[in-house]
């Protein structure tokens, strides 16, 4: 009887706790058995394994009773991830390979059943767990797996394309040839992306979209149909700065985890998601079994746009009220918990109405035809708790057409990109994050108005009826409008711009 380990790793939502491959070769009536809470497709590696061994050239033990343990027994495992630390431990139980070798290397990957090495998804989350555990083991992976690893420092990270290659690097003595090292590819220049300077007019609301991207505020657009709603969403993520090191690797791994994978391409851009309304709660939040992130997460660091955001569900847009709060999201399944970063910077756009022209009928002729209470059943769709989350709220007013031709063109996207960038390194050399994310504790400290503002600004939430959230995130706003003029204390003419940017419905 002998008995080889080798280690990989499971998938987790972000995290990838390590897994123990144990392989026993045993006499007796010959089989293969797979234990440790393997799924579906887990179990169908027995069948891989087995033809690749064979397609490789290498002797499969037919005689023998084998045992595969995936410990620890009560973590779920998912995928083909687990198809090459089994075919490593069978040689390595067979006397193949160098136990001392196998134990320095940590393996994940699909076979083919002619011993090709197939891309797993999550690969960069293999790679951050990696580097949090302090591991020194090199991580063995498919070739294209290997270059999105590869995006995470300090780890040692090994491609292979086939079966032998890996064999070859594990064999005792001077036969071994080493695996080589994956390098990642580097991201191209981001193509330009729409200029601010497009948008004719909306001089306020182009001054709102800057304090949004300097404090990582949340934006409700609310406008009649052509009045620019959409362009303006599009042009914020060309205001917002660079994502940190940090950022783009938990940004890329959430990538990872979906269907489509990470795209090398766009590493270190702030992803942008944009999902239409007929979307459906599990799609913006995440779930399936195991649970995978849903828009919120993909768009964590970067921007959320829902558009006609009163016709997605309403469970949908009720779900969004935790991870505006938090930056967080935690799916909740019988069988088990996963929890998945959400700190995405929310753009809601709307119509004022069904028809979509209330307020706008002398700039686009087109009078509202909609009754009070057809305003009031659209604009309730917004629920008031949801609201209460979303720090800026405009009206984006329609444009004359003359009005249009003869306005001139204002800044660009890079002039005010400067300005917002002047104001993000302000609060993180203050704070250490955006103004947005600070908490309840931070705000009396960081926030702080003096005493005019003060008096200001109590006397208006008395006036308003607002709730402490809603006097909070005032506070937070007039502390990113200051940061922008530069200025130390927060005044009553910042107060003031942010108390106008709170309330765009009328019905509401």
């Amino acid at each position: 009887m002998s008995l080889a380990t080798v280690t990989s790793r499971a998938l987790d939502a972000l995290d990838a706790p390590e897994v123990h491959v144990e392989v026993q070769l045993a006499n007796g009536l010959p089989s293969f058995m797979l234990v440790g809470l393997a799924d579906t497709e887990v179990k169908e590696s027995r069948e891989r394994v087995r033809a690749a061994l064979q397609q490789s050239g290498f002797a499969f033990p037919h005689n023998k009773r084998i045992t595969v343990n995936l410990a620890p027994a009560d973590l779920p495992k998912e995928s083909g991830r687990f198809d090459l630390p089994i075919a490593i431990g069978i040689l390595a139980a067979a006397g193949v390979l160098d136990a001392a070798r196998v134990a320095a290397h940590e393996f994940a990957g699909e076979l083919s059943l002619a011993g090709e090495l197939r891309p797993v998804r999550g690969a960069l989350a293999l790679g951050l767990a990696l580097r949090r555990a302090g591991s020194r083991r090199a991580l063995v992976l498919p070739a294209e797996s290997a270059r999105a690893a590869a995006q995470v420092a300090g780890i040692d990270v090994r491609r292979a394309s086939h079966l032998t290659q890996v064999v070859q690097a594990l064999l005792p003595g001077e036969a071994a040839t080493p695996l080589p090292v994956a390098v990642a590819l580097a991201a191209p220049p981001a193509p330009p992306g729409p200029d601010l300077r497009d948008v004719k007019g909306q001089a306020g609301a182009k001054r709102v979209l800057e304090i949004a991207a300097a404090g990582g505020h949340s934006l409700l657009l609310v406008g009649p149909p052509g009045a620019g709603k959409s362009m303006l969403a599009q042009r914020l993520p060309g205001l917002l700065p660079p994502m940190d090191a940090d950022e783009a690797l938990v940004s890329a791994a959430l990538q990872g985890l979906t269907a489509q994978g990470f795209d090398a391409q766009a590493f270190g851009r702030r992803p942008v998601r944009s999902p239409h309304h007929s979307a459906s709660a599990p799609a913006l939040v995440g779930g399936g079994s195991p649970p995978r992130p849903g828009e919120i997460s993909l768009a964590h660091g970067g921007v959320l746009f829902l558009d006609e955001t009163p016709e997605f569900p309403r469970s949908a847009l009720e779900a969004l009220r935790e991870p505006l709060e938090t930056g967080r999201i935690t799916i909740s399944r019988a069988a088990r918990q996963a929890q998945f970063p959400a700190a995405f910077q929310l753009v809601a756009a709307m119509n004022p109405c069904p028809c979509g022209y209330l307020g706008a009928a002398a700039a686009t002729g087109r009078p509202c035809r909609c009754t009070p209470d057809a305003v009031a059943r659209y604009q309730g769709r917004l629920s008031g708790p949801l609201l209460d989350r979303i720090d800026l709220q405009i009206e984006v007013p329609a444009v004359r057409p003359a009005e249009l031709m003869a306005l001139p063109d204002g800044e660009t996207s890079a002039v005010v990109a400067a300005r917002v960038a002047a104001a993000r390194a302000i609060a993180l050399q203050r704070q250490g994050v955006p103004n947005a994310a600070l908490d309840v504790a931070q705000i009396d400290g960081l926030c702080a108005a003096d005493a005019a503002a003060q008096r200001f600004l109590q006397s208006a939430a008395e006036r308003l009826g607002w709730s402490g959230r809603r006097l909070h995130r005032t506070l937070k706003v007039a502390r990113s409008i200051a940061d922008l003029a530069g200025s130390a204390p927060v005044m009553v003419a910042h107060v003031a711009e942010a108390l106008q940017l709170q309330r765009a419905l009328v019905a509401a």
